[in-house]
């Protein structure tokens, strides 16, 4: 079963070409146009052993809110694609990460349906340059397009350790939710 696939999304805001590989080693290429928002990506595509490629265009002369919000959709889309039927997945998964001062834990179900709850408390408006508010944002889509549930909290003093480890838990979680245990849908309902 390949759990790998290639999308575009286009839209009069933005234009990206999304590769993603469930089953990858975490190399990534990733040219999203914001630079923390790469670091993110990069961290996630490391730790959940997900190869991911991404390029995208978008309209960062008006803000960072709409190229954040479209590849957290095609990523989550991509990701529904890829996972499939879901059979034989371990569906459920939680990692908590240490980063210096932050801490971070993400849960996650891959249930067929989104749900995104976050305890995100950053000082300031800006990480880099990327809005904040932007990472519950990208978060948001992304559960929104895979349709799955999130739960995702972060503690610390630095907003930039804070977001990382909360980066580095979400591809840990969702890495050790893939991964393949059996041959059986795991619902009682027989589908997710």
């Amino acid at each position: 079963m390949s759990r790998n696939v290639k999308n575009r999304r286009k839209t009069n805001e933005t234009n990206i070409i999304l590769e993603l590989n469930i089953d990858g080693e975490g190399s990534y290429n990733i040219d999203t146009g914001i630079n923390f928002l790469n670091h993110m990506l990069e961290s996630f595509a490391k730790h959940s052993l997900m190869d991911l490629k991404i390029k995208a265009n978008g309209d960062i002369e008006v803000d960072d809110h709409h190229t954040v919000e479209d590849i957290g959709i095609i990523l989550g889309e991509s990701f529904l694609e890829a996972i499939g039927d879901k059979r034989g997945i371990r569906r459920m998964a939680d990692r908590t990460v240490p980063m210096d001062d932050a801490l971070a834990t993400v849960a996650i179900d891959i249930s067929g349906r989104s749900y995104c709850n976050l305890d995100l408390n950053f000082k300031n408006e800006k990480i880099g340059d990327l809005t904040s508010d932007n990472i519950k944002h990208f978060l948001e889509s992304f559960t929104n397009g895979a349709k799955i549930n999130l739960y995702g909290k972060s503690i610390g003093e630095n907003d930039h350790h804070k977001a990382e480890a909360l980066f580095k838990a979400f591809a840990k979680s969702m890495h050790d939710a893939c991964i393949i245990e059996h041959d059986k849908i795991p619902s009682t309902k027989g589908v997710l």
